[in-house]
C-alpha cells in the first residue's frame, strides 16, 4: 500500500481498555502471534499459564491482518510474545503494541534472543537480473529520535529533473499497480511511501524518455505522535539509455556507477542521511553505502520494455510505447528486513526463545519462579534430544542430495545448522506470486542439481501450485515441510521438527 499502514489504527482505540489483565481461571494469560511461539510458552508455563496464538491454525504470519477481537485479546493479556524481525506484518505489530497493558511484558523474541545464545543470519536475496535491482530501504534504529517498531519512515519524491517522466510503482500479486512516485501529473504530497524501521521493498522504475534524470528524495520519521520529524534528503542521478560513465552525478564530483546487483535508495534513521545502499560489483560483495550525490544509476537500453495493453497501466503511456524500466524482480508487496526471521528452524535458537520466555514469565509472576525454572530445565533437555535427532537424521542424507527447494525462503536456519543447502524457493515471502523469471530459474535449478524432491508447506497449499507443477514437469517428488505454522498432524514444535527431519531423510535420502 502506498500510505502508512492504516488497517491497525482503528484497532488502537481499544488501547484504553487495557487495564487490569488476567484470565478468568487464575492462570497467566499469554498471547503470542504464532502457534509455534504459543507452544513454546506453554511448555515453559505449564499449568500456570494459558498460551494462545493470534494467527489461527494453518494461518500465514507474514500476511495475517488483525481484527478488533485480536485487539481485545491483546488488551487482556498478561504477557505478549512476538517474533518480529518483520516476520509479522506491521499492522499486527501495531495492534499489539497499541493495546498491550502497560504492565504486561511485550517481548520481541527474535530481537532479544541473541543475549540468550540465539544465532541470526542475514536474509539473502540472490535473484539475478541483467540490470540493476533497485528498491527502497530504511536503516538504523532511530532510538535517539524516539523510534520504535511501530514507527513509520516516509520517503517522499520532492523534485525531478529530466527529459521525460518517472513513475516508481509496485506491481501487486494480482497485477494491480500501486504508484509510489509519479511525476506525470507533477510531484506533490501524494508522491511518497512509508516503511517500518529496518525494512526494505522492491519497485519498478519506469522512465518515459531516454536521458539524464535527477530525483530528490526526502525522509521523515513518524512516531505516531502526529508530527513528522524531518530526516535528510538526497538527489540521485539516473542515466537512462545513455552511457552512465559520461554522466555527471548531482554532486558534480566523482561518480559511482551502479549497474548490477541489488541497490536500495535508503534513509538512515541514525545519521539522518539519504544514500544508496548497494552490493553492485563495482563496490564489492558486501552492501555498502554511497552518498546520493555521487550515485549514477544505469538504466540501459536492454531495460526497454513495451507499455502493457492494460488500462491499469495507462499512466505509463499508450499501449506498446517503449519505455525504460528497472523491474522490481519479485511480484507482489515484499517488505522485509535484513535478518532472516525464521530462527526456530534451528533448535538451538528455540532453546534461546524458551529461556527468554522463562525469565519474562518470572518477571510477571515471581511466585511461579520455581515452576517456570523446572519446566524450562525439563524442556531444554527435550530440545537437546530433538536437536540431536534432527542432526543425526539429516546426517544420513548423502551430501550431494542435501538440497532444499521450498515454497518460500523459510529454511535458511535449518540449512545453516544442519549442513543443508537452500538451492531454491518459489518466492522469498509467501504473500506474493512468483514471476516468470523465478519459475524459469526454479526449473533450471531442479534440472541442473537433479534433486529427488521439492518441499511445500501445509499452510501454503494455495501458493504451492507453481512448485508442484515445476516438480511434475521435472519428474521429481513433492514432499512437505513445516515452516511458519502447525496443522492437524503436527501440533507442537517438537512434532514439527521431527517431521521435518524424517521427511527430509525420506525424500532426499539415497534409496537407490
Amino acid at each position: 500500500m502506498k500510505r502508512a499502514i492504516a488497517a491497525a489504527l482503528s484497532l488502537t482505540l481499544l488501547a484504553g481498555c487495557a487495564g487490569t489483565t488476567g484470565s478468568t481461571d487464575g492462570k497467566l494469560n499469554v498471547v503470542t502471534t504464532t502457534e509455534i511461539l504459543a507452544d513454546l510458552a506453554q511448555q515453559v508455563g505449564g499449568e500456570r499459564v494459558t498460551a494462545t496464538s493470534l494467527v489461527p491454525a494453518g494461518g500465514d504470519p507474514h500476511s495475517y491482518e488483525p481484527t478488533p477481537a485480536d485487539a481485545k485479546r491483546v488488551a487482556k493479556a498478561d504477557v505478549t510474545f512476538t517474533n518480529h524481525l518483520l516476520l509479522e506484518p506491521q499492522s499486527l505489530i501495531k495492534t499489539i503494541d497499541a493495546n498491550a497493558a502497560k504492565d504486561a511484558p511485550n517481548v520481541s523474541l527474535a530481537e532479544a534472543a541473541e543475549s540468550y545464545g540465539a544465532h541470526v543470519i542475514p536474509l539473502v536475496e540472490n535473484i539475478g537480473l541483467d540490470v540493476l535491482w533497485l528498491g527502497l530501504r530504511v536503516r538504523g534504529t532511530g532510538k535517539q529520535r524516539g523510534a520504535t517498531r511501530t514507527s513509520s519512515v516516509q520517503l517522499a519524491a520532492t523534485k525531478l529533473d529530466g527529459p521525460g517522466q518517472l513513475v516508481a510503482y509496485l506491481t501487486e500479486s494480482l497485477g494491480q499497480p500501486d504508484r509510489y512516485f509519479d511525476s506525470t501529473n507533477g510531484l506533490d504530497k501524494s508522491d511518497s511511501t512509508t516503511l517500518p524501521p529496518a525494512a526494505h521493498t522492491h519497485l519498478n522504475w519506469a522512465f518515459t524518455k531516454p536521458g539524464v534524470y535527477h530525483l530528490t528524495l526526502k525522509g521523515s520519521l513518524d512516531n505516531n505522535d502526529g508530527k513528522l520529524q524531518p530526516l535528510g534528503e538526497g538527489t540521485f542521478t539516473f542515466a537512462v539509455g545513455v552511457d552512465p560513465h559520461s554522466v555527471q552525478p548531482a554532486a558534480k564530483g566523482k561518480a559511482t556507477v551502479l549497474d548490477d546487483g541489488h541497490t536500495d535508495l535508503t534513509v538512515d534513521l541514525d545519521s539522518g542521511q539519504v544514500y544508496a545502499y548497494s552490493d553492485a560489483k563495482k563496490i564489492g560483495a558486501a552492501q555498502s553505502h554511497v552518498p546520493a550525490g555521487n550515485v549514477v544509476i544505469d538504466v540501459p537500453n536492454k531495460a526497454l520494455v513495451a507499455t502493457p495493453d492494460d488500462p491499469r497501466f495507462a499512466f505509463l503511456g499508450k499501449p506498446g510505447t517503449q519505455i525504460h524500466q528497472l523491474p522490481q524482480a519479485v511480484l507482489g508487496k515484499h517488505v522485509h528486513g535484513e535478518i532472516d526471521p525464521h530462527l526456530w528452524e534451528d533448535v538451538a535458537n528455540a532453546k534461546a526463545y524458551v529461556q527468554l520466555m522463562r525469565d519474562t514469565l518470572i518477571s510477571k509472576d515471581p511466585d511461579g519462579k520455581q515452576t517456570y525454572e523446572a519446566n524450562t530445565k525439563t524442556y531444554l533437555s527435550k530440545l537437546d534430544e530433538l536437536d540431536e535427532y534432527v542432526r543425526t537424521t539429516l546426517a544420513t542424507i548423502p551430501p550431494d542430495r542435501r538440497q532444499l527447494i521450498t515454497t518460500h525462503d523459510a529454511f535458511g536456519y535449518l540449512a545453516s545448522a544442519y549442513e543443508m543447502t537452500v538451492a531454491g524457493f518459489v518466492v522469498p515471502n509467501p504473500a506474493q506470486e512468483p514471476s516468470v523469471e523465478q519459475v524459469r530459474k526454479l526449473s533450471d535449478t531442479i534440472r541442473n542439481l537433479r534433486v529427488p524432491a521439492v518441499f511445500t508447506e501445509p499452510n501454503l497449499a494455495q501458493r504451492a501450485s507453481v512448485l508442484i507443477q515445476v516438480a511434475r514437469d521435472q519428474g521429481v517428488q513433492v514432499c512437505s515441510l513445516y515452516g511458519d505454522s502447525f496443522d492437524d498432524k503436527a501440533r507442537t514444535y517438537a512434532d514439527m521438527m521431527r517431521h521435518n527431519a524424517d521427511e527430509l531423510k525420506r525424500c532426499l535420502g539415497d534409496h537407490r
